[in-house]
């Protein structure tokens, strides 16, 4: 198996998310990838599903990930049934960090347990 099959889902994943200016090298069996994404939380979904596949330190791929926005974590549109908690839980993996969220989108959300469908929230740092 070459080492560009290895990684074939890490690399739909940068086309499914939009990966800007991307580049692929395989060389002595290492595969060298490199593009710019929009937000750190798409480059840390690169990077999970990299060492998912080889592990928390792989040796045979080099990831060179840019990031364009660096003001925020990333974007959310709220789906029917989101709540702000369950938005805190799917970025930050504790449903209790919904206030910085909110605090963060004060500028369209004046109570945190109203939000609706369509809106576009800010996803702060941690």
């Amino acid at each position: 198996m070459s080492v560009k099959s290895k990684y074939q889902t890490v690399l739909t994943l940068g086309e499914q998310i939009g990966t800007k200016d991307g580049y692929l090298e395989e060389v002595d069996g290492k595969l060298r990838i490199g593009g710019t994404v929009e937000t750190q939380y798409l480059k840390n979904q690169l990077w999970d599903k990299i060492k998912e596949i080889g592990g928390a330190d792989p040796s045979d791929i080099a990831a060179d990930i840019k990031v364009e926005v660096t003001d925020y974590y990333h974007k959310h549109t709220v789906a029917k049934g989101d709540t702000l908690s369950k938005i805190a839980k799917h970025y930050y993996g504790e449903a209790n960090k919904y206030m910085h969220i909110f605090n963060a989108n004060k500028d369209t959300l004046k109570n945190p347990d109203l939000i609706h469908p369509g809106q576009e929230l800010v996803i702060p740092f941690e």
